[in-house]
């Protein structure tokens, strides 16, 4: 039996993160999750919010995830996101700048479609990321 979790992140641009830890918590769809070794299969929906990576105790590190989903095996798991960053990489400004054009480009989408979807999701994500950072 393995006594350390294999964790990955992955978006379509890069591993963002890839490392043997004791827990991750997730932010599920239906709620946040927390994941040891020898975890049943099983395969989740992820909402925006913080991924936490637990080891020796403590968190070691606080990702944001845009959403995806995440693969649970009994060795690890691996989560898949459209975007995801370091969270000490991320600032306070940038944050709601980034929340500011979300909602200016989503008040510019007059009528109802796939734009005005999008739109609003992207002001649903920056209001997690900013949630996130405020959090820390």
């Amino acid at each position: 039996m393995a006594d350390k979790l294999n964790f990955e992140l992955v978006s379509p641009e890069s591993e963002l993160a890839s490392e043997a830890c004791d827990m991750v918590v997730m932010p599920g769809e239906d709620g946040d999750l927390g994941i040891l070794v020898e975890h049943s299969p099983m395969v989740v929906l992820l909402r925006p919010g913080v991924v936490a990576v637990h080891d020796g105790g403590a968190v070691v590190k606080r990702l944001f995830v845009a959403g995806g989903f995440a693969e649970v095996r009994a060795d690890g798991c691996i989560l898949l996101t459209e975007e995801g960053m370091d969270l000490a990489a991320v600032g306070r400004e940038a944050a709601a700048r980034r929340l500011d054009t979300a909602q200016r480009d989503f008040a510019e989408v007059t009528e109802e479609g796939p734009a005005r979807t999008r739109a609003e999701r992207q002001v649903h994500v920056a209001e997690a990321l900013v949630e996130a950072v405020d959090a820390a």
